[in-house]
């Protein structure tokens, strides 16, 4: 019975260990961040995009909102954002930065990667793009 359990979990893992070279890729150095190389290949919710951050493991994060700017600042160095005319509807990225001016946490900071580069606040129930950071 244990073997019968086991081979199911090994196809797992290495689901989520492939997605995750492929997302993180070859990290781009920008400052103090470590950058993945792509995007995931599918927009989600603010929940979600912390979820999926977080699984790639060794401290994969969803970027702050100043982080998020520097991403923005840099992203013609950086590559591979989502534009207007791509499969995706939307050129908003997510931020882990909830607004703190509601009474609710129903809100979270978002960056459009598009000509200004305006910063907003999306419901967290929006689907957007995501790219995740880490420290180093």
């Amino acid at each position: 019975m244990k073997k019968l359990l086991i081979i199911p979990m090994l196809f797992i893992c290495s689901m989520v260990i492939g997605q995750s070279k492929k997302i993180i890729g070859k990290p781009i150095r920008i400052e103090h961040l470590e950058v993945a190389q792509n995007d995931f290949p599918k927009q989600m919710n603010w929940n979600e995009a912390k979820k999926a951050c977080y699984a790639l493991g060794s401290r994969w994060r969803l970027p702050t909102k100043d982080e998020l700017n520097l991403l923005y600042t840099n992203r013609k160095k950086i590559g591979g954002f989502k534009k207007i005319g791509d499969w995706t509807v939307t050129s908003y990225y997510w931020s882990s930065t909830e607004d703190n001016n509601y009474a609710s946490t129903e809100y979270a900071w978002r960056q459009y990667f598009e000509f200004d580069g305006e910063q907003s606040l999306g419901l967290q129930t929006s689907r957007f793009n995501v790219r995740a950071v880490r420290a180093f």
